[in-house]
């Protein structure tokens, strides 16, 4: 198992040149699992799901939370200036919800480097995240969407109302869409990474020396 001074030692070096060039392929990565994005049946259209956190938890596992969360923002640039139908809106909000999952999980890993410590990451990850987008959504993203697209936040939550019939107002918008969106895409994220850690555990400590 690696040492907390081995593990605080490559935060230090997270601009070294091997972790660039894998925070560049990580970020390629997932620029190209955010546009694979769909939306999931029972759920408002402008909340889509993807799998493109996933190598931002490879990246935190490999070089520690800062570089997981740098490569959730170079994928968010990348996805932006690629052309991006929210004005930007949406890969924002994908920046901030996704580094409130990856940091709390690799700043936990990084300092209890085994799968106990990986699945607690996981969980608190999700605590965060869930957390963190009910607010962002509550008082900033959804406010900006309606100036954005010229409609009134009742308007927003009229149409949500149509696929969930719970929501009534903006605080049942965020009670029964986007909290159970977000906490299933953490746990997507979550179980796809844990069934990974092995596999990626063995092969990092053979290049971690590169």
């Amino acid at each position: 198992m690696e040492s907390v001074s081995k593990a605080v030692n490559r935060e230090k070096n997270v601009f070294k040149t091997t972790n660039l060039v894998r925070m560049g392929l990580l970020s390629a990565l997932a620029v190209v699992l955010m546009k694979l994005e769909f939306v999931v049946p029972g759920f408002p259209p402008f909340l889509k799901m993807d799998i493109s956190d996933l190598p931002a938890v490879i990246g935190a596992f490999i070089i520690g939370p800062v570089g997981g969360v740098i490569i959730q923002l170079i994928k968010v640039l990348l996805y932006t200036v690629s052309g991006s139908e929210t004005f930007g809106i949406g890969p924002l909000a994908n920046f901030i919800v996704g580094a409130a999952y990856i940091f709390p999980l690799g700043l936990i890993y990084k300092y209890k480097r085994n799968i106990l410590g990986f699945v607690f990451g996981c969980v608190v990850g999700t605590i965060t995240m869930a957390i963190v987008s009910a607010f962002m959504n509550y008082f900033v993203m959804i406010p900006f969407y309606s100036v954005a697209f010229g409609l009134s936040i009742d308007a927003i939550v009229e149409m949500c109302a149509k696929i969930n019939s719970n929501v009534k107002d903006l605080k049942t918008l965020i009670i029964f869409s986007i909290l159970p969106f977000n906490i299933l895409k953490a746990v997507i994220i979550s179980s796809v990474s844990i069934v990974l850690y092995t596999p990626l555990r063995l092969l990092f400590n053979r290049i971690s020396n590169l």
